[in-house]
């Protein structure tokens, strides 16, 4: 009788544990050929935007944007805009450490689906105040003729 409640203990331990428990998986399909360019905490955009960037000019345009109080400011990244497009997720003012987590949750002929899921990083050590921040990820991916759809899903 009581191996059966040790063994009872030891299954809900095992189960219970934060150790056991696996990294965040995406709502959606996993994106193949999509990386990480460019990210920073302070990028002068204060409310959450998505942007498709297709060529240099409008690259050039929104890092203007985000180095408007750095000097001497993020360099520009460079991207063969012939094969290739740029997603750039802005976040917004955020008091805790949030990151996306870009995921395809349909695609058909016309339009590809896209979920950003804002995740938030789990510290060790909790800190009363948190700095605001206004991070940006800059990400590229293959050129596609579909239109792109994004839908933020908050955690």
């Amino acid at each position: 009788m009581t191996i059966k409640y040790i063994y009872l203990i030891a299954v809900v331990c095992l189960f219970s544990c934060k150790a056991q428990k696996e990294g965040h998986s995406p709502v959606g399909e996993r994106l193949e050929h999509m990386e990480l360019v460019d990210f920073d905490n302070h990028s002068n955009i204060a409310y959450y935007e998505n942007t498709i960037i297709t060529d240099n000019k409008s690259l050039r345009k929104y890092y203007s944007q985000i180095n408007k109080t750095r000097k001497p400011g993020l360099p520009l990244p460079i991207l063969d805009f012939s094969s290739e497009m740029a997603i750039i997720i802005c976040l917004g003012e955020q008091n805790n450490v949030r990151k996306p987590v870009l995921s395809k949750l349909k695609e058909s002929d016309q339009a590809i689906t896209i979920a950003v899921e804002l995740i938030a990083e789990e510290k060790e050590d909790k800190i009363g105040k948190q700095p605001i921040t206004y991070p940006f990820y800059l990400y590229k991916m293959p050129l596609v003729d579909k239109a792109v759809v994004f839908q933020k899903i908050d955690n």
